[in-house]
């Protein structure tokens, strides 16, 4: 008896990749998931496809399908303004000042992106700043950051 690779074999292979994912958490093991979605898709119109060719179709599609994943949509989903995150997520930041404290009155600066949803903090600093400079985030006091000249 001779074993021959039919479309559902490919489609209940992907649909099983698929559902490990559910386990692992990784997106990684999906794509060859998809890709084996993609080899039964195409024995439906073609049956008469190799199985190395269907072997070499499943790889190729894996390949891509991560690569693209990793390369192109991945990069595209990071969340740069740190929305939600702790105080921890302010500390080490490099922004500018807008306009230095004087005195016992708060100073303000920007940074690039914003931090837990504001891109202009008050300010409290030891060290003499001026407008332009460069400032590191060192701690946080109430609503104000706590900074020294970078």
């Amino acid at each position: 008896m001779e074993f021959e690779l039919l479309y559902w074999h490919w489609m209940v292979f992907g649909i099983a990749l698929m559902l490990t994912e559910i386990f692992l958490g990784s997106f990684f093991i999906f794509w060859f998931g998809a890709a084996a979605m993609v080899v039964g898709l195409l024995l439906l119109p073609f049956p008469t496809i190799s199985e190395a060719a269907q072997i070499i179709i499943w790889a190729f599609s894996s390949v891509s399908f991560a690569v693209g994943w990793f390369k192109i949509l991945k990069p595209l989903s990071v969340d740069n303004t740190k929305a939600g995150m702790s105080r921890e997520a302010l500390l080490g930041e490099i922004g500018q000042v807008l306009m230095p404290p004087n005195g016992d009155k708060f100073g303000k600066v920007r940074f690039p992106a914003p931090l837990l949803g504001s891109d202009e903090w008050l300010i409290i600093s030891q060290d003499n700043l001026s407008t332009g400079d460069r400032v590191s985030v060192v701690d946080l006091s109430g609503n104000s950051l706590i900074v020294t000249k970078a």
